[in-house]
């Protein structure tokens, strides 16, 4: 499977919501597209899944115009509408009809995808019974159930409580074993659990594509971090005199140093400390996380 989004730009009137973005996905991958609210996420999504026309630009599913080959994506809403009459077996028998798949087919899958939710035993049960954990598995078995090459997930968990958000996430960890997910989030916690490589989008353009090691080598800053007793707080200035030193920020007793070069200057500020009689707490190396990667990237 590849998924080909090429120079894509969509416009609403005077807006531009998505501005010239290109990536590519293939077999396998779990995706995270990431950024903050009003980025364009949900109207790349909506492209992807062919529910928007592109303004400019096309959207190739292994080299068949996406129009054509929508059959083989599942999609998952932020919500998910249901009607609330219908019970899960008749919303997912209903469904499976519209993506062309056979009685004795859905007879089979609709057992299987249930379970693979976490939703065996809810068969007869009304939507309009279910909590927002429960409608969004159901979201998800509706996108899984005809078997599709890719999934595309429009902000999954953000509308969920910490309980229905882990449960989610932990149905996600299981089905991207058996296809490729692309999934839109601005909670980067989950992203960071669920996802090997990241998208970022910024006002409708795509500023990063990596995975999170490179994503952390490339961004994280030579810092060191000490936490020492107010007694050694001299110490301070002593450190904005050395010439490897390029910034020191001072946090109560703790004291973040920001070096040219981790790996050679490290030993050397440890050493400065031992000469001084500093009386060090606790010593790390500060590594960013997703999170403040992200806030550099795109605030």
């Amino acid at each position: 499977m590849k998924l080909e989004i090429k120079n894509v730009t969509k416009k609403f009137s005077e807006k531009t919501a998505v501005h010239n973005f290109s990536m590519e996905l293939h077999s396998g991958e779990c995706i995270g597209l990431i950024g903050p609210n009003g980025a364009g996420k949900s109207t790349l999504i909506k492209m992807i899944a062919d529910i928007v026309d592109p303004s400019m630009g096309e959207i190739i599913l292994d080299g068949n115009k996406i129009s054509k080959v929508k059959s083989r994506i599942g999609y998952l809403p932020q919500y998910p509408n249901f009607y609330k009459w219908m019970t899960a077996k008749e919303t997912l028998t209903f469904m499976g009809q519209l993506s062309g798949l056979k009685k004795e087919e859905l007879i089979r899958d609709i057992p299987k995808v249930m379970d693979k939710v976490g939703l065996n035993g809810e068969e007869n049960v009304k939507v309009r019974n279910f909590s927002g954990g429960m409608r969004q598995r159901l979201g998800i078995a509706q996108a899984i159930l005809h078997k599709p090459a890719l999934i595309v997930m429009d902000e999954p968990v953000s509308a969920l409580d910490p309980i229905g958000r882990r449960e989610v996430i932990n149905i996600i960890q299981g089905i991207k074993k058996d296809t490729t997910i692309l999934l839109s989030t601005h909670i980067l916690s989950d992203a960071e659990e669920i996802c090997e490589r990241f998208v970022i989008i910024k006002n409708g353009e795509k500023i990063e594509d990596t995975s999170m090691s490179d994503l952390l080598k490339k961004h994280n800053q030579n810092k060191l971090i000490f936490e020492i007793t107010p007694q050694s707080s001299g110490w301070v200035n002593t450190l904005k005199e050395l010439d490897y030193v390029k910034n020191v920020a001072v946090f109560g007793t703790k004291v973040k140093i920001e070096v040219e070069n981790i790996g050679r200057n490290k030993d050397m500020i440890i050493k400065s400390a031992l000469e001084h009689n500093v009386e060090l707490l606790k010593f790390e190396i500060d590594n960013d996380s997703l999170e403040d990667i992200f806030l550099k990237l795109v605030v």
